[in-house]
């Protein structure tokens, strides 16, 4: 999935303290890559309430015909996922919640539902503010699955307009080899050969990756991993003050997604190192249809 395809910015409206913080992080991205904005709020649509998106949208320079206002009723989570799909939403913007009196981030019921079932990419905001920033250090979740190369993408896109220093691209060394050899009783030459069998061997899938996916000018770092792939990941993206971490989708739905997540990214979940980009290409024909 290319930035250039970003044609429409979902923004999941509450009233909250940070929405004027979040409302900023989501335009800076749509005068970036001119984008259409689709604001949707759950909840009730009284003369308040319009008073306040009015002004909230009165802060900045975006023709009329640019953004569209939803209001809904109903479940938060599927009623954003609703709209998203139905208006062909690439990429929908979300705060993550903060654990009271903690320095922590983590993603509630509504998010996690959000993320399970949305049809588009997700961006979920750690810490908005009202003078954004571009992306700076970002990290790239490089193990096998569906949309690896559209996340790797993503982040090279984001990185070239966002001018970032780096993209850590991180991927996870299954020593498995190594442990049978171990089992074998061979030499300790032996058993570095094959430790740097495997090191190679990933590496040369990363160099793989890169080769499908533009990235001129961007600072590509290839980082090698072992442990529990999620926690060992979130504590990476701290180590290297990260403010981006992109990970590809999965494309199972459902309970099989809740499985996956289980196992590689419930640690970020339950405390997220930074802002979290889960991508996932937009069907478009599907939208259309729905």
């Amino acid at each position: 999935m290319s930035l250039t395809k970003i044609r429409k910015i979902g923004l999941a409206l509450a009233f909250s303290p940070r929405m004027e913080a979040i409302m900023a992080e989501a335009m800076r991205l749509v005068h970036l890559y001119n984008s259409l904005l689709v604001l949707v709020h759950v909840g009730d649509k009284s003369k308040e309430a319009e008073e306040k998106v009015a002004q909230l949208i009165a802060n900045y320079n975006l023709d009329k015909e640019r953004i569209k206002i939803l209001w809904k009723k109903g479940d938060p989570a599927e009623s954003i996922l609703k709209a998203c799909h139905e208006e062909g939403v690439d990429l929908l913007i979300a705060g993550a919640l903060k654990k009271e009196n903690l320095m922590q981030h983590y993603l509630g019921s509504i998010a996690r539902k959000i993320l399970r079932k949305a049809n588009c990419s997700v961006l979920m905001l750690t810490n908005p503010v009202l003078d954004p920033k571009p992306f700076s250090n970002i990290v790239l979740n490089a193990e096998d699955s569906a949309y690896v190369h559209e996340a790797l993408g993503m982040a090279c896109n984001i990185a070239r307009h966002d001018e970032a220093s780096w993209v850590h691209v991180v991927r996870e060394v299954k020593f498995y080899g190594l442990s049978m050899a171990a089992v074998d009783d061979c030499t300790e030459e032996e058993y570095n050969e094959v430790r740097n069998g495997l090191l190679k061997t990933e590496i040369e899938s990363v160099e793989q990756l890169l080769h499908k996916v533009p990235h001129e000018g961007v600072k590509i770092n290839i980082k090698l991993l072992s442990g529990k792939s999620g926690f060992e990941l979130s504590k990476f993206a701290q180590r290297k003050q990260a403010d981006l971490l992109v990970v590809g989708a999965s494309p199972r739905r459902f309970f099989l997604f809740d499985r996956v997540f289980t196992h590689d990214l419930e640690y970020i979940f339950q405390d997220l190192p930074c802002n979290l980009l889960i991508v996932k290409p937009t069907n478009r024909k599907e939208a259309s249809n729905g």
